[in-house]
């Protein structure tokens, strides 16, 4: 077939010719190729030997041909100057791949089209790309659905039954208490004791499964929130030898709930693996780095031995003995989900009887 386009410049088709990451080429006004570069090449697997007046419907998959797609983008650049599309293409070994194509109308001095200007882009990784991001949200939003059913049943189905029991632990305390004898007595402290444990790992994961889902993001001042906390915390820091050192903390953009939550966990943590004997050292501080406030929450308790440290973040799991320290194994993992709602990342540098030092990150994100 005889090649009727006017050939671009030497200079310029030889800067078109090493471009790779675009398939460029040059068609006449029928659609015969006239020009082919490196990028082509890699994209389509034709030599330009093998293509060179060749007709460019080859391309296109036999379904494109039938429903006339490429004498439509044809038409399209001829009536508006340019034309877009996206489809499934064909390489020369048959494979197929996702491109994008904007064909432009190419006009000689009298304003009629002597040809077109095609590039082409491979999109294949691009389209599998979002295809397993879609596939990866639709299985998210499954497992939501799914803690959903499960924060239900939790709320309701087995709190209903542990109600039971406690009442009528009570009732059974207090009809039948002067019939026990001493090891029915503490039979009957025990199963409390579990009925009330019970209650709080519930209420533990009914928490975790809260954690972020309906509050809206605000900035939150940490000096305040520290300060509200050591209100609340005065009780139970009243007659123990406590330094606690904040100042300059940022304001933060968050959870205001849910950041409560972290540091309130925290220096719970700290408040509870104290040493027994001297002043336990409390020090926060904050610095700003690739747009990230990193947190250091510091103290010179027990500290965590290394072969630990990979468990202390994992719901339910416990280092020291109920009798030791009380606790349900549920505070730090909602510490990590936390930081980790935040896009952040939480660790801990410690060693025994050394104290701990928690540190994490809150993505600057406004």
């Amino acid at each position: 077939m005889q090649n009727n386009l006017s050939q671009p410049q030497p200079l310029l088709l030889k800067m078109l010719g090493e471009i790779e990451d675009y398939a460029i080429i040059f068609l006449d006004q029928h659609g015969y190729v006239g020009s082919w570069n490196k990028g082509a090449e890699k994209i389509k697997g034709y030599n330009a030997e093998d293509i060179l007046g060749m007709d460019f419907r080859l391309f296109y998959t036999e379904e494109a041909r039938i429903n006339k797609i490429p004498d439509q983008l044809l038409e399209e650049a001829i009536l508006n100057g340019k034309a877009q599309h996206r489809g499934w293409r064909l390489r020369k070994d048959g494979e197929q791949f996702w491109a994008h194509v904007t064909i432009t109308a190419v006009y000689d001095d009298n304003n009629e089209v002597i040809g077109f200007s095609k590039f082409t882009r491979d999109l294949t990784d691009k389209l599998n790309a979002e295809k397993a991001l879609k596939e990866y949200a639709r299985v998210l939003e499954f497992r939501n659905k799914e803690l959903e059913q499960f924060v239900y049943i939790a709320s309701h189905d087995l709190q209903e039954p542990l109600l039971t029991v406690k009442n009528f632990l009570g009732l059974l305390r207090k009809e039948y208490g002067e019939s026990f004898d001493e090891n029915g007595l503490l039979y009957l402290d025990y199963i409390s004791d579990s009925a009330e444990k019970m209650k709080h790992l519930i209420k533990g994961v009914l928490d975790y499964a809260r954690l972020g889902t309906h509050e809206p993001k605000e900035l939150v001042d940490c000096n305040e929130l520290m300060d509200e906390l050591q209100q609340e915390f005065s009780d139970e820091v009243d007659g123990l030898n406590v330094a606690l050192n904040y100042e300059n903390l940022p304001r933060v953009p968050g959870y205001e709930p849910a950041l409560k939550q972290l540091f309130q966990h925290l220096f719970s943590n700290a408040l509870k693996f104290r040493k027994k004997e001297g002043e336990l050292k409390i020090e926060i501080s904050a610095t700003y780095e690739d747009r990230q406030w990193h947190f250091q929450f510091k103290d010179n308790g027990i500290g965590i031995e290394e072969k630990y440290k990979h468990k202390i973040f994992l719901i339910f799991q416990r280092l020291n003995s109920q009798e030791d320290y009380k606790g349900h194994g549920i505070g730090l993992s909602h510490c990590k989900k936390i930081v980790e709602l935040h896009g952040g990342e939480i660790f801990v540098n410690s060693a025994l009887n050394e104290g701990s030092t928690f540190c994490f990150s809150l993505k600057n994100d406004r």
